[in-house]
């Protein structure tokens, strides 16, 4: 169908009504959720979240390899460094009771399910060279989009730019670090697997779903994530994750007298 002058635009746009798209929210959520979407492979969402929000991602076929960016709502300077989050707390496998921590030394996030083994600190997401020397392409609007360019597509919904587009952390792949340095890929946490973060102040969160960098198989292989999210209660200092570990707890504390002196807390 032509896209060559108006009436024929018109007409194509309209034709897409008939279209299944899997990544299609619904609209109110309803049941209690804030957010109900699907990401297909190779597909990107993003929301603001209030504090207190809990997050599931559900790896719905067992192919998924979502990767999150975190950012500060308020502020988005302020954003997910995942560097200290592994330095800091002293684990690289990030899964439930892992906090993910800003460059400033607050929590974005708390891990509160998730299995560390089929997660990812050190690899992060595609780029589009990776994608396009592997597969051909890596541009977002292609076949087989790599996951930086739709970090890039969901960013720019918040009046954010690719510079501000730090590392991520993935989900529902695992990978380990030998003795020798280098990565294994341990594949797949398997159907049915899910995530659940909860937000530890106003944020913003990009998702991208596409294939793992070193995944080996040549296809690209990734299977739609599912999103829920509901409203709840931040992580309070009698909470056992508070005080899990001195880091954390200094971390929450950070957090705590920031949000006191905006008047969130």
């Amino acid at each position: 169908m032509s896209t060559a002058t108006t009436s024929g635009a018109r007409r194509h746009a309209r034709a897409q009504g008939t279209t299944v798209v899997e990544c299609m929210p619904t609209v109110p959520a309803g049941d209690g959720l804030t957010w109900a979407e699907t990401i297909p492979g190779g597909g990107y969402a993003s929301k603001r979240l209030a504090r207190g929000t809990t997050l599931r991602l559900t790896d719905r076929y067992g192919d998924a390899c979502v990767s999150v960016l975190l950012f500060n709502a308020d502020e988005p300077f302020e954003r997910l460094n995942v560097a200290d989050t592994v330095k800091v707390l002293w684990q690289a496998y990030v899964g439930e009771g892992h906090l993910l921590l800003s460059d400033q030394g607050r929590v974005l996030a708390s891990v509160t399910a998730g299995a560390a083994d089929r997660s990812d600190t050190f690899c992060g997401t595609t780029t589009l060279r990776s994608n396009t020397q592997r597969y051909g392409d890596g541009s977002p609007h292609g076949g087989t989009p790599a996951g930086r360019e739709l970090f890039t597509l969901a960013a720019a919904k918040h009046g954010l730019t690719r510079r501000d587009l730090p590392p991520s952390v993935s989900f529902f792949q695992g990978v380990r670090v030998g003795d020798d340095g280098m990565f294994t890929w341990l594949g797949s946490a398997g159907a049915g697997a899910t995530v659940e973060l909860r937000a530890e102040m106003p944020v913003t969160v990009l998702l991208a779903n596409a294939p793992h960098p070193i995944d080996p198989r040549d296809a690209y292989t990734c299977s739609p994530v599912e999103i829920r999210a509901w409203t709840g209660a931040p992580t309070a200092p009698t909470d056992h994750l508070w005080s899990r570990t001195p880091e954390g707890e200094r971390a929450f504390a950070n957090t705590a007298d920031y949000l006191t002196a905006r008047g969130i807390a």
